[in-house]
């Protein structure tokens, strides 16, 4: 195996990457009060989960894989490793993967482990383990392709509706976020990112009208889409999530599109209903 990609679990991916002997997901820990404690792995039931959510009076709450857990990822007859992780704005997830890094050639001497801050999230992650393999793919050195993902990185965009924002709210995840209008009003924000930090571009009265400006900002931004992939998710809301998808390639044509639904982690902080939007 000339490669290995270890994504932590706020990461999306298909079935058959899930099951590709090229990828390692690396779980975190979900936490709802008392009422429920769980890795985010392959055992991960959303409803069972939002459900628990729902009961509980207090802010879920998620803890980042230890280094050691990162560590043990790396130990891999792999050539080049590459770890994918959360914005490190977000979560400690890229400290962890940095550290299990620096143990394992403290442990082994040297070996090509690049860690990838995505300062995204969910799809965000998604991209750029694609991206990793198409890289890959074509030949390309270690140093190029680290190279090419550090622009890669910083061209990305990622757009995201939620029903509501408590969560990322009660576990300060808003910081960049000035003000944030009345939820009684009915009006969702339309957040983006901003090297790793949330940040609102715009609103809508209602979920369906923000799920318009979203696309129209996506369509607005895109760069070269055709050599892109359009990758939605979605929290138990595919309905949204194919209308969203419906608007933006009525005017942009991407290289593929990927819909897919949240796992532990994004469940968490999209809440039921969320949509994310990465290019």
């Amino acid at each position: 195996m000339k490669y290995k990609i270890i994504v932590d679990s706020c990461c999306e991916l298909p079935e058959h990457l899930k099951k590709d002997e090229r990828f390692e997901i690396v779980p975190l820990t979900l936490i709802v009060g008392k009422l429920y404690e769980k890795e985010d792995d392959a055992g991960f039931n959303q409803r069972e989960f939002l459900d628990a959510v729902a009961a509980c009076p207090e802010c879920p709450k998620s803890a980042c894989p230890s280094p050691e857990r990162y560590r043990k990822a790396y130990e891999t007859d792999a050539e080049h490793v590459y770890a994918v992780t959360l914005s490190s704005k977000l979560s400690g997830s890229y400290n962890s993967a940095v550290l299990g890094k620096n143990m394992y050639h403290e442990m082994y001497g040297q070996k090509d482990i690049y860690v990838v801050d995505s300062k995204s999230a969910s799809g965000g992650e998604t991209q750029l383990a694609y991206k990793i393999m198409d890289l890959e793919e074509q030949g390309m050195s270690f140093r190029e392709i680290t190279e090419q993902l550090e622009a890669y990185v910083k061209a990305m965009n990622t757009y995201f509706v939620l029903e509501n924002l408590d969560t990322l709210r009660k576990n300060g995840r808003l910081s960049r976020v000035k003000a944030l209008v009345a939820s009684t009003l009915n009006i969702k924000p339309v957040m983006g990112a901003d090297d790793g930090s949330i940040i609102q571009l715009g609103q809508g009265i209602g979920m369906k009208k923000a799920l318009t400006k979203l696309a129209d900002t996506a369509i607005e931004e895109a760069v070269e889409p055709e050599k892109k992939r359009l990758i939605i998710t979605h929290c138990n809301n595919l309905k949204a999530a194919e209308c969203v998808r419906r608007q933006i390639e009525e005017k942009l044509r991407f290289r593929e599109t990927l819909i897919l639904d949240t796992a532990g982690i994004s469940s968490l902080y999209a809440n039921e209903g969320g949509v994310i939007v990465t290019i």
